[in-house]
């Protein structure tokens, strides 16, 4: 017997970076986009937007962001169901791993999952990481700590980073 899949909901939240776009389904976050990213979800026509205060799970990702933002949390407690292949969620729980305040790079997360030899496939999967913030692909760099990447921008990049103590000179990351 096929069950029917429950819908995604969708809620906006304002954030110091910009509003984000939360996108849920049954009790898990699917999504935290910041508007204008990559890879920004199409969430077709008619799809509702609630206010986050009308749902717990956005008020607590809305509550869990700002103290996020204002430095007071450092991890987030919610569900997440992020929707991808295999490799990708793979990808993404290595990432989510990474502490904050600390970055890796593509080719630490490719050996991670055992793949040592896939860092390319590594950061085309974290291009793809639908939960930006809340699976911390901003603390992934490349070679030599470089800002390779970051669908939702550099510049958000780089505040992110910063917001967390990492400490970044243009381009790069500074090694301490």
């Amino acid at each position: 017997m096929n069950l029917p899949v429950p819908s995604v909901r969708f809620a906006y939240v304002e954030t110091p970076l910009g509003r984000m776009l939360l996108g849920a389904r049954g009790d898990a976050l699917v999504g935290a986009w910041f508007e204008g990213q990559k890879y920004f979800p199409e969430s077709g026509a008619g799809a509702e937007i609630l206010a986050a205060s009308d749902d717990p799970l956005f008020a607590r990702a809305r509550t869990q962001l700002q103290e996020y933002f204002s430095g007071v949390r450092r991890e987030f407690d919610l569900p997440f169901a992020p929707e991808g292949s295999a490799h990708q969620r793979q990808v993404w729980a290595a990432i989510a791993q990474v502490p904050f305040g600390q970055t890796r790079g593509y080719g630490q997360v490719a050996e991670a999952i055992g793949r040592p030899k896939a860092s390319r496939a590594v950061g085309a999967a974290t291009g793809r990481n639908p939960l930006s913030v809340f699976i911390p692909c901003h603390r992934l760099v490349g070679g030599a700590g470089a800002l390779t990447g970051y669908a939702g921008g550099l510049p958000r990049k780089q505040a992110l980073l910063a917001l967390e103590g990492v400490p970044v000179d243009g381009a790069r990351i500074r090694r301490t």
